[in-house]
């Protein structure tokens, strides 16, 4: 699979363009309404009518039945679910795997058995945190590298200024940042968000050889 870089809570159509125009693969739009960066489905239909099809639609769900998450991401036309809470994996046994990005919050070797029931297409590996990620705490890179299941996106803590490393360190199928190249939390900012990509692709390039 080609190196992903998701750009995620995103709050306005302007910054969705913004990301598509950097370069994002993905753009990431959170549903659940305890985050900072929450939309509702009004919303997020005019941030996701910025994204172009070959640049997939993310919707974040935190602890979220199964039958909401499926109506929703029909709904709204999006490519995954991710889920970022406590959900269980026989609740989504009747959803489609393909449409699934599982997101782990790291704290410790643990962390990675308790989620091994789980299949499905992309993992997301963040730093631990009560609040479900966007918190801007860095992820424990070490353990990651050394326990991750394929193919994986790394988050948590990233920002233009250390996702090369994280990268050469990690060795992700692909990096995930919100917080890191915001203006506040609810506006990105155009400068942080090329950056970003910028040197996660050159990361990337450095250590995928070229097909």
């Amino acid at each position: 699979m080609s190196f992903i870089v998701k750009i995620c809570g995103v709050t306005s159509p302007a910054d969705a363009e913004l990301a598509v125009e950097a370069g994002a693969d993905a753009i990431g739009v959170n549903l659940w309404p305890d985050s900072k960066r929450f939309v509702d489905d009004g919303s997020a239909r005019d941030v996701l009518a910025a994204v172009p099809e070959r640049v997939l639609k993310v919707g974040v769900f935190v602890n979220a039945p199964a039958e909401e998450v499926a109506a929703r991401v029909a709904s709204l036309g999006l490519d995954k679910a991710q889920l970022h809470g406590h959900e269980q994996v026989a609740d989504f046994s009747a959803l489609d795997p393909a449409i699934l990005i599982r997101a782990v919050g790291v704290r410790d070797e643990a962390t990675f058995q308790v989620q091994a029931l789980w299949r499905p297409s992309l993992w997301l590996y963040d730093a631990f945190s009560p609040g479900y990620g966007g918190s801007g705490h860095q992820a424990p890179w070490r353990l990651v590298a050394k326990l991750a299941k394929r193919p994986f996106l790394l988050a948590g803590g990233l920002t233009p200024d250390n996702v090369g490393a994280a990268i050469a360190a990690v060795r992700p199928d692909g990096v995930d940042v919100a917080s890191g190249v915001e203006v506040t939390p609810r506006r990105k900012d155009p400068a942080k968000v090329r950056r970003f990509i910028e040197a996660a692709r050159a990361a990337a390039h450095a250590i995928v050889p070229a097909t």
